[in-house]
């Protein structure tokens, strides 16, 4: 048996045996489980994500254990964040293994609805954005954080957690969500996670899995050129030729479109004032073949 890191609300980290998650379908049942850790004084950590779990989701996990009681894992390809001529027919959907991986961290449920349990008939709202979704992501994905704030917004409200946990290899995304629990006023703390990296650099993702053998090896360039920039922002050098640059040698890597290579106030996502001190951020995004890339890192 597998032996799972779980932690308490106290920051205290124990050591439970492997078990197998509960998986719940609806948010009646959701919200019922929930109830019973809370009338028992018990925390709960959320983690949103579409499945097709790799070891960068699992470390939110352990995060969400480190700060509660109890973590509830969310799988669901949520429709309206990708656009008609998106991969959301074949995104990866492998609940059985992701299933299996979260057992082995003693991961409490599994929630895994169909999409008209988030999306009854007839349900018209949606969540309107400015601030830090204006931009980067939103100039390629005009739908993206629309959808993104939909439905974080109604994992938030159906699971009621104390933490949510995203990645940080999703930088904007960590941002606009931020930002929309800030000004909705939900009463969840909101954690990001460290990018996790494969050994050559790469950060993980679940589209990774749509490489070539030959563009997996070309990939790692990305996080080469994007540390390049970071060090060119950092010494205040000339960023905006930093980025023309990197963008032009992952073109002769055997990219095939940039999207953006740009330096960002790591907190608002404008463009940086120039202020001394000013916290930083190296965001980029670029297609190697048909799998669109992303990364970023601090300065």
């Amino acid at each position: 048996m597998s032996e799972a890191i779980r932690g308490n609300a106290s920051g205290d980290v124990m050591v439970e045996k492997n078990r197998r998650p509960t998986i719940v379908r609806t948010i009646a049942d959701l919200r019922a489980r929930v109830a019973r850790w809370r009338s028992a004084g018990e925390t709960v950590a959320m983690v949103p994500t579409m499945g097709a779990l790799h070891d960068g989701h699992l470390s939110l996990v352990e995060e969400g254990f480190r700060r509660a009681d109890h973590v509830v894992v969310s799988i669901f390809v949520n429709p309206t964040q990708f656009a008609p001529h998106e991969d959301f027919q074949t995104y990866p959907r492998t609940e059985a293994s992701d299933v299996d991986k979260l057992a082995a961290l003693g991961t409490d449920v599994v929630f895994a609805p169909n999409a008209l349990e988030m999306y009854p008939l007839g349900n018209a709202t949606r969540i309107e954005l400015g601030g830090p979704a204006t931009g980067l992501e939103s100039d390629f994905r005009p739908h993206f954080f629309g959808g993104v704030a939909t439905i974080v917004a109604k994992l938030i409200i159906a699971c009621g957690p104390d933490f949510a946990i995203f990645g940080e290899k999703d930088y904007q995304q960590l941002a606009v969500v931020r930002r929309m629990v800030g000004d909705l006023t939900l009463p969840v703390t909101i954690v990001g996670g460290e990018t996790v990296r494969e050994a050559d650099g790469l950060a993980m993702s679940s589209r990774n899995a749509y490489l070539s053998p030959e563009e997996r090896a070309t990939a790692p360039r990305l996080a080469e050129e994007m540390r390049r920039v970071a060090e060119v922002a950092r010494r205040r050098g000339d960023v905006a030729a930093a980025c023309e640059a990197a963008g032009r040698a992952l073109i002769e890597a055997g990219f095939r479109q940039i999207d953006y290579v740009a330096v960002r106030n790591a907190a608002t996502l404008a463009a940086p004032s120039g202020e001394a001190g000013e916290p930083l951020r190296v965001l980029m995004a670029a297609w190697l073949g048909r799998t669109r890339l992303i990364d970023n890192c601090a300065v």
